[in-house]
């Protein structure tokens, strides 16, 4: 079954709390089956390989003790990069470069973790390989919270972070709700055009607290004369207000609400900034109260200490699924999640063709978010709860987790020295 010769794994883009499952499931599947002979791990991405920065991870991780610590250290340990790889015809040289490393170190397959962008390497490489008769095959492993890669059903990553999310909505309600004055709390949650992790915080709500009392997507107008509206009829009825809001809403002419008019990121991205504080100062201006906002920022990408069980040994199960299928000889394929059924919840892995994801994107569904615009329906929540169950047992050293040493990633001279 095994293709033999050795591999190379890359992770690419945001950090999740669970894309090291991935990386941890990839070795695992490759260890138990012996796929193959050694297992390379590039540094910060096809850039970083490109710098000829890369690891021996066949001698780094060889115990289940390490696989496990591995599984449940968050972000990424391989590092990360932002980084467009140019088309063949705009740059031949970079592929020339890579592919020159493939063939002297024996690599049969790359794996290449990571979200949208990530799966445009994928479709890249898998094609200049089959352009040119290389025998390397590519497979992409999915990773991204914003959960929009087409195909599959969720993605890694997504459960863990919306977790995160969920819980922070609710510590924020109990930190709310201590003080008897009237308050508006403005959430801003990740999510630039899906707004599945915003949709998310409707996880928070139970027997005592509705919060967030209002939602916002990006996948809906966003109105402001509405919005105001809509705080004003919630005040009426309870004296603390808390939205939850996409970084990604828009205008009716499809504006950002908070894009800056020139930053635009490596990718050719608007750069949002603040639309929390730009709400804030909206309603400030309109309500009588104490108006504050709060962004989740970072934090909500890598929590490792509030990640989600089944998040985490998803991502290892599709890191073994991708192991057996690159030892196969598939190419230009992503591992995907199929949804069996939600009670009890169950889900199975498939491979499908790059050139139908990479560069697509999955949004929310608009008969997901209720008519006014403001608010999820039960049916996405009944998507989201099962992705959020079981936690995650850490070990632990002088009292806080203790995750993998990655010091390779920032250490001077590591590479010069560890050839």
């Amino acid at each position: 079954m095994n293709r033999r010769g050795n591999c190379i794994i890359g992770q690419s883009g945001g950090p999740t709390a669970a894309i090291n499952a991935s990386l941890s499931g990839v070795l695992q599947g490759i260890l138990e089956n012996d796929l193959y002979s050694n297992v390379y791990g590039m540094v910060n991405g096809i850039e970083g390989l490109l710098q000829g920065k890369y690891l021996d991870l066949s001698a780094k991780f060889q115990t289940k003790e390490e696989l496990d610590r591995l599984t449940h250290t968050p972000s990424m340990y391989l590092g990360s990069c932002r980084f467009k790889l140019p088309t063949c015809e705009h740059s031949e040289v970079v592929y020339r470069d890579l592919f020159r490393f493939f063939e002297a170190h024996n690599i049969k397959t790359v794996f290449y973790i990571g979200g949208n962008d990530s799966m445009d390497t994928v479709l890249k490489l898998s094609d200049y390989a089959k352009a040119h008769h290389y025998d390397v095959n590519v497979i992409g492993i999915p990773k991204t919270i914003d959960n929009d890669l087409p195909i599959t059903d969720h993605t890694p990553g997504f459960g863990s972070a919306a977790k995160f999310v969920a819980t922070s909505l609710l510590e924020i309600a109990h930190d709310t709700y201590i003080y008897n004055i009237p308050s508006v709390t403005i959430v801003e949650i990740m999510g630039r055009n899906a707004g599945w992790l915003t949709a998310a915080a409707a996880l928070a709500r139970n027997s005592y607290s509705m919060a967030p009392d209002l939602i916002y997507l990006p996948e809906a107008v966003f109105d402001k004369e509405r919005f105001i509206e809509d705080v004003k009829a919630i005040k009426e009825k309870r004296k603390n207000v808390i939205i939850a809001v996409s970084e990604g809403i828009k205008d009716i002419e499809g504006q950002y609400i908070s894009a800056s008019s020139s930053a635009v990121d490596s990718f050719g991205h608007k750069q949002l900034c603040g639309v929390g504080k730009t709400l804030e100062n909206l309603l400030k201006a309109e309500l009588g109260c104490k108006v504050r906002s709060i962004e989740l920022n970072v934090l909500q990408r890598a929590g490792g200490h509030i990640a989600s069980l089944t998040d985490l040994e998803e991502a290892v199960m599709i890191g073994k699924t991708a192991a057996t299928l690159g030892a196969q000889g598939e190419t230009a394929k992503m591992i995907c999640y199929k949804r069996l059924q939600n009670s009890p919840y169950q889900v199975e892995t498939f491979a499908y063709d790059i050139h139908s994801i990479a560069n697509g994107e999955k949004t929310v569904p608009l008969e997901w978010i209720n008519e006014a615009q403001n608010d999820v329906t039960d049916e996405l929540v009944a998507y989201l709860m099962p992705l959020i169950q079981g936690e995650v047992s850490l070990s632990f050293a002088s009292g806080i987790p203790n995750y993998c040493n990655i010091d390779h990633l920032f250490t001077p001279g590591y590479f010069k020295e560890h050839k």
